[in-house]
């Protein structure tokens, strides 16, 4: 089992035809950390859309041949996926689009339902057909049925968000409107900007508005329905605070780009608040603070600055390699890291290390990081993790399925130190938290257990694959 990153979503609306493609391009571009699995964009030209989906990184699938054939147009959706629901394959590649009575569709979704199930069984039993098996198929069906006798696409979506249960931060695209939505409880960030143009942007995180040059505006507030079209910018809020807002605490640790800004905080000022938290609980006496690339550098920092002990840099990254966590099995993730991470030797020789990083899973990369820098000549390596221990599973997006992997779950702290080969260990408290973002609006399931919607019955990624003989009867 692995953690990934979130997909990543962005949508363009323009009162004029151009290259939105482009735009579009940019902006996953930007939003690569969120997904590498695959990605997509689809282009509206006064309601033909055209569309190109492919696996691989964003510059991999979209060649300067690709970009040629994008017609010009006024809107335009994109997507980089990582799927929680449904397997890796082109089929599941977003944005999705669906033809319909009243007009087309397409949609692109970072999140995860946690009634994925139950709503493609309801959907099926009524006759509806599914060509993937992601759970994005399931809220695009769901629109598309309640949009047969809605007034507007407006309206189909604030009707499907009362089906819908679990994450979702949604950029859909009609043949005249762009909207952007995101659940009750804003589990995913989702914001928008505008480019000195006048064009409108949609992004999943504001790192990539400042790709296009869109200027931030706001966050989109949790459930709110925010429809862009010739009309200007309408705001639905008739969803918003019917739940309280559950932000996903990882997004802050890890999944975000740390020059983004999240429901008003700066990602990394509090990745730096998270190690000066961490040097106040596990303080030690060391010669050098060192960050596993990339997310723990900043929490790195922050424990230096509040210890007073040196920051240094101790490990170099080899920036053409896809993140550990996006390996598909253990052998893979193994070779990875070989290549992926070097120990800076004259930085580390002889010297008592505390190694920051973001989270520990099953201890295998961990220990492969701690050989790499004993090897360099380390003299003592004790390690600080920049969020509490997993010990639960996540239904919302991140891919934590199972307790049977997750290391903290069957070991303690003592013991985790001692299979990883580490003089020391500690995990930023959970009480802690609050502190990161200023605030207690946040979702913390992974590793409190206290979930804001009902579990799941089943939490298998590929529910939807099974074969026959697995399937109940």
């Amino acid at each position: 089992m692995s953690i990934h990153e979130e997909c990543g979503v962005f949508g363009v609306y323009s009162e004029k035809n151009e290259d939105v493609a482009g735009l579009v391009y940019y902006g996953l571009y930007a939003l690569q950390h969120r997904g590498q699995e695959g990605c997509g964009i689809v282009v509206n030209d006064d309601g033909v859309f055209t569309a190109h989906k492919g696996l691989g990184l964003v510059s991999e699938v979209f060649t300067p041949d690709t970009m040629k054939r994008f017609p010009e147009g006024r809107i335009a959706v994109g997507h980089a996926r990582y799927g929680t629901t449904g397997g890796s394959a082109l089929a599941n590649c977003q944005p999705i689009e669906v033809n319909h009575l009243k007009g087309k569709l397409a949609l692109a979704h970072n999140g995860n339902l946690s009634n994925a199930l139950p709503l493609r069984q309801e959907l099926e039993l009524s006759g509806a057909i599914f060509h993937t098996t992601s759970d994005t198929e399931t809220i695009a069906y769901v629109i598309t049925r309640e949009r047969i006798t809605a007034r507007s696409i407006e309206e189909a979506v604030s009707r499907a968000m009362d089906k819908l249960e679990g994450a979702y931060s949604l950029v859909l695209m009609s043949s005249t409107k762009l909207i952007a939505v995101r659940d009750p409880y804003g589990f995913r960030p989702l914001c928008y900007g505008q480019m000195a143009d006048g064009t409108y942007v949609i992004a999943s995180e504001s790192c990539a508005l400042s790709a296009v040059g869109a200027e931030f505006q706001r966050d989109i507030l949790p459930g709110e329905i925010l429809t862009i079209s010739h009309r200007g910018i309408q705001s639905d809020r008739s969803h918003c605070g019917i739940a309280p807002k559950k932000l996903c605490i990882f997004e802050h640790i890890y999944f975000a780009r740390p020059d983004s800004v999240i429901d008003g905080v700066n990602v990394h000022g509090a990745r730096v608040k998270a190690g000066a938290l961490l040097a106040k609980a596990y303080p030690v006496d060391a010669d050098l603070v060192i960050g596993v690339p990339d997310s723990g550098l900043d929490a790195a920092l922050g424990y230096s600055r509040a210890s007073g002990i040196p920051y240094g840099i101790g490990l170099i990254k080899n920036k053409y390699i896809g993140r550990t966590f996006i390996s598909p099995g253990q052998d893979h993730r193994l070779d990875q890291v070989k290549i992926k991470l070097s120990p800076v030797e004259s930085e580390v020789r002889g010297k008592r290390v505390v190694l920051i990083d973001d989270s520990i899973v099953r201890g295998t990369t961990s220990g492969r990081i701690v050989r790499l820098l004993r090897s360099a000549g380390a003299t003592e390596i004790h390690m600080r993790i920049s969020a509490p221990a997993f010990l639960y599973p996540c239904y919302y997006g991140t891919d934590i399925d199972s307790q049977e992997h997750l290391i903290a779950c069957h070991k303690s702290v003592e013991e985790i130190a001692q299979i990883i080969g580490v003089d020391s260990l500690g995990y930023l408290p959970l009480e802690d938290l609050d502190e990161l973002i200023g605030s207690n609006g946040y979702c913390s399931a992974c590793f409190s257990g206290d979930y804001p919607t009902a579990i799941p019955a089943d939490t298998r990624k590929d529910q939807f694959e099974r074969k026959l003989s697995q399937r109940e009867k």
